[in-house]
């Protein structure tokens, strides 16, 4: 199978396809680097680029940062430490995380916690109650969220740790 041919673009057509890619939907400074490079420009073509689509506001870290934490705390109900996580794999500045972390409403954020227990609760077929709390537990923390406020909901719901039944 051929690999079809990389087109290669000039500054100004790379400018023009670049802004497109951004006005589409927020992007991340990393994001838009790779990108021009892909269309086969050096380092200092893709920085004046760069530049350029900063002082225009296309490219805007902080922006970019409020709009990702508000898209994965409300339609992927993230929790923030994995919101956090995918942040920094993104290369954004910990000023900008801070910012964008505003987003999220700590009463919206913890019923979003509550909801995926439920739906988690009513999916999950184990029986044995511990096992069945730490199932769900690790699942909620795979989501993101912190273990006190996990913790928080599973007692809020009635799923306190059985006590001993010896």
């Amino acid at each position: 199978m051929m690999q079809p041919k990389k087109k290669f673009y000039t500054p100004a057509e790379a400018l023009q396809k670049i802004a497109a890619f951004c006005a589409y939907q927020e992007r991340n400074q990393k994001e838009v680097e790779a990108k021009l490079r892909e269309y086969g420009l050096d380092e200092d073509e893709a920085g004046e680029i760069i530049i350029r689509l900063s002082r225009e506001k296309l490219l805007d870290e902080e922006r970019f940062a409020k709009a990702y934490v508000r898209g994965h705390y409300r339609n992927k109900r993230w929790g923030r430490r994995r919101i956090l996580q995918e942040l920094k794999q993104k290369g954004i500045s910990d000023y900008c995380i801070k910012s964008g972390m505003k987003e999220i409403d700590g009463d919206e954020y913890y019923q979003n916690l509550v909801d995926l227990l439920e739906k988690k609760d009513r999916q999950e077929k184990e029986k044995n109650p511990r096992v069945r709390r730490q199932k769900i537990q690790v699942y909620l923390t795979g989501k993101g969220y912190e273990s006190d406020l996990i913790k928080m909901a599973l007692d809020d719901l009635g799923k306190a740790p059985e006590e001993d039944e010896d």
